[in-house]
Order: structure tokens, then sequence, then C-alpha cells
């Protein structure tokens, strides 16, 4: 039975993970699908469920492309039916909070990726 609330668009965009956990990374996948609450993509790579995560998605088709700064959660890792491509993880991740970033603060962004500096508004 179908749970979500929001819609689902199928969309690859470059995403760019910063955090997971407490630790620092520096990796790219590219989204499955995207919606408002979340984003689910394949890596080679397990992730921790119920984890935090720091990632960047790059809107592409504009220029400079745009991109958004997103701080969720680790809902689901776990592979999908056995298929001829090497063994993937499909991920889905909440979007709980976002922020639009400057292409020229990319780079500040990644080096300042930090997921306790993301403290909930007043």
């Amino acid at each position: 039975m179908e749970q979500r609330h929001t819609q689902r668009y199928q969309l690859q965009l470059p995403l760019q993970i910063v955090q997971l956990g407490g630790r620092r990374v520096n990796r790219t996948e590219k989204t499955r699908d995207i919606s408002s609450g979340g984003v689910c993509f394949l890596t080679p790579t397990d992730v921790e469920v119920g984890g935090r995560i720091e990632y960047l998605i790059t809107l592409s088709g504009s220029n400079p492309p745009v991109r958004i700064r997103c701080l969720g959660k680790v809902l689901r890792s776990q592979q999908p039916p056995a298929s001829s491509e090497a063994p993937q993880f499909e991920v889905a991740v909440t979007m709980e909070r976002y922020q639009f970033v400057r292409s020229d603060d990319v780079e500040n962004a990644v080096e300042s990726a930090a997921v306790s500096a993301w403290r909930p508004s007043a």
C-alpha cells in the first residue's frame, strides 16, 4: 500500500554527499527520484539507516547551476532485486532542512559541512 504523501519526480540529478552521521565524506551519486519530502539515490555502498546525512543537489539546466544544500535522515538502504548491473543500494533520505547555495559558495558549503551547524530555527 502506497504511504507517500508527496509526489515523486523521476529525475537523475547530481547529488554530492558531504556528511554521513558524524563523518565527513565527499561522494557523488545521482538521484533516482525526488520529492518535496526527500530523495532516493543509488550507491555502491550501504548507508546506515537512521543516520543523519548532509547532501547537495545540483539542479541542471541553468547557468550557473543551482545547488541545494540539504539535511536529512536515512530512512532506507536496501539492495533492489538483482539486476545485470554491479550491486547497488537504493537509499531513501528525508529533506528536513534545505538552503539554496550560490555557485561560488559550494566549496565553502562542502568545507564547513557539519550536521551540528544546522540547528532548528527558533
